[in-house]
């Protein structure tokens, strides 16, 4: 046993919390160290107004910018509304096009890939609860990877943990819960193998 655990402490709940959320530990709402996200929570809704109302994409893209800590390339164009709330953990490559009114929940990490399309409405979800009601209310998160030159349609949300493969079409209104294959278009809900890009 070492000295840590003959103290009484766990060693999980000395690493930071965003730490343990990126490496998917469950988090409950009275961790010690939840306030950190609440605190990030917070500047990210006193930014997403600024952004939100941007008048020309050059506005959104360095407000977006603050938001997720680091400059979006000028090639990438996100339309307003957009809505995180967190926003340090999106990381989006260039090229990029995200319209309007899409959703990023990015606690466990959403990396965007170069050439990425996103139609309006798409939703990434990387933040989920435990089935058990007696800790529902705590995260438990899983990243969102989404590779080069894939297609996301109007309306589909991605959950925790998927990636999506290169030049992948996820169909418009999808729930996708699954990895997707590079070259292959999915659709449904939930979503379901529809057919190879030639």
């Amino acid at each position: 046993m070492n000295q840590l655990q003959q103290q009484g402490h766990s060693p999980s709940k000395e690493k930071d919390i965003f730490d343990r959320v990126k490496a998917g530990e469950l988090i409950a709402q009275d961790d010690p160290q939840y306030h950190k996200i609440h605190e990030f929570v917070l500047r990210t809704i006193r930014l997403s107004v600024d952004l939100n109302t941007s008048t020309d994409v050059d506005q959104v893209r360095k407000r977006l910018s603050d938001i997720i800590g680091t400059p979006l390339d000028q090639s990438t164009t996100v339309f307003p509304p957009f809505y995180t709330n967190f926003g340090r953990f999106i990381s989006i490559g260039k090229h990029v096009f995200i319209n309007h009114a899409c959703s990023f929940l990015d606690l466990g990490g959403i990396l965007i890939e170069d050439h990425v399309l996103l139609g309006p409405k798409v939703n990434l979800i990387t933040e989920n609860h435990p089935n058990n009601p007696a800790n529902r209310r705590s995260l438990v998160c899983k990243p969102i990877l989404i590779r080069r030159n894939a297609w996301i349609g109007a309306g589909a949300t991605i959950l925790p943990g998927v990636t999506v493969g290169e030049n992948a079409i996820i169909a418009a209104g999808a729930v996708v819960s699954k990895d997707v294959p590079a070259n292959t278009i999915v659709g449904g809900v939930p979503a379901r193998f529809i057919k190879a890009i030639e």
